[in-house]
């Protein structure tokens, strides 16, 4: 992710926190895990396949068209709920998650609608294309009749 649509930075002695215009980053800095999250984040066939697995041992980045809430925990964390995944709690002290919550909460809703915007699009499109090649198909079909020839 280029740093320009960086939003948020919150930079924790053991990860780093990275709030995007469009994706939340938790990253590690250290250790076995760190290794392990650099390989599968630098493999997207791994991280589409096994990013499953490794949820519960590393956090993977999730795009906030991904997030359907964002909440504070008891204790104050940030507790970020995914369909379809495990739940991401960041331990943040208390004034860093609220922060982090509200800036979610406003980013989050621009990014679903920007992501239904691109599926009408494409939809569109895809509609377009069944238009043009039935459109096709049928002028062929004219075209053989006109010539005579087995339609």
């Amino acid at each position: 992710m280029a740093t320009k649509d960086l939003v948020m930075l919150i930079d924790k002695p053991h990860f780093t926190v990275k709030l995007h215009q469009s994706l939340l980053e938790v990253d590690l800095k250290e250790g076995v895990k760190k290794k392990l999250e650099d390989f599968v984040e630098a493999t997207p066939t791994l991280r589409g396949s096994l990013g499953f697995l490794f949820q519960n041992v590393i956090p993977l980045d999730v795009p906030l068209k991904d997030i359907e809430s964002v909440e504070l925990d008891e204790k104050g964390q940030v507790k970020i709920i995914i369909p379809n995944r495990r739940d991401i709690t960041i331990p943040l002290e208390t004034d860093e998650s609220e922060k982090l919550m509200d800036k979610l909460n406003e980013l989050i809703p621009i990014e679903k609608q920007r992501e239904r915007e691109r599926m009408l699009a494409a939809s569109r499109r895809a509609s377009e294309i069944d238009i043009e090649k039935a459109r096709a198909i049928s002028e062929s079909r004219h075209d053989k009749w006109k010539a005579g020839g087995p339609v």
